[in-house]
């Protein structure tokens, strides 16, 4: 039951469990996010978009080289955190905020240059509607980071069950998005060193 409740938790954090998951969240994607931001390209003029933003950690580093940034999630917990973080730039109207089902983005046809995803594809039970709406939003040559710990890696852990978790390994994140009508020729899927034993 402990391990099925984090598990829940990590795919919707609520209430004083998800306001820990919250931090949990921060410490142990600080790399990956940076490794997604990195990946972008982002410049001063480019329009960011992150699906599943958490405690706003990925939206502040964003947010250093954007122009505007829009982080979306749909725990008001991991908002509320985020919002706390990013309290000047939401102030100042570079980033903005807002609770939101992927599959129904709050966010204008062909308007973001840039999309990331970190540790969220896992709870994606439907990919096909989060898909479309990537990519209706994104511009042409638009880019978009998704990172996600791969099968063989968390296999082990025991929040990570079927009830809560869709896992992958290179083959099926590529299979996937081509499924979901991203072109293959157009996508590249790299394994990257996180920390011992993850990748």
């Amino acid at each position: 039951m402990l391990w099925h409740e984090i598990g829940a938790q990590l795919r919707h954090p609520t209430g004083v469990g998800g306001w820990a998951i919250g931090h949990f969240m921060r410490l142990v994607n600080a790399r990956t996010n940076r490794l997604a931001v990195d990946r972008l390209d982002i410049s001063s003029h480019s329009t960011v978009l992150e699906l599943g933003c958490g405690p706003g950690h990925g939206i502040a580093l964003a947010a250093r080289r954007a122009g505007t940034v829009y982080g979306l999630d749909q725990s008001a917990a991991m908002l509320r955190q985020a919002r706390r973080r990013n309290r000047r730039l939401v102030e100042r109207g570079r980033v903005m905020l807002r609770e939101a089902h992927f599959n129904a983005l709050p966010v204008e046809s062909k308007s973001i240059d840039c999309a990331l995803a970190v540790n969220v594809i896992y709870f994606w039970r439907d990919m096909m509607p989060v898909a479309a709406e990537l990519r209706r939003v994104l511009k042409p040559g638009g880019k978009l980071a998704i990172y996600a710990t791969s099968r063989e890696s968390m296999r082990g852990w025991k929040f990570a069950t079927s009830a809560t978790h869709r896992l992958f390994d290179e083959k099926d994140l590529l299979d996937a998005l081509q499924a979901e009508g991203f072109d293959g020729c157009e996508i590249s899927v790299s394994k990257v060193k996180v920390a011992r034993h993850i990748d």
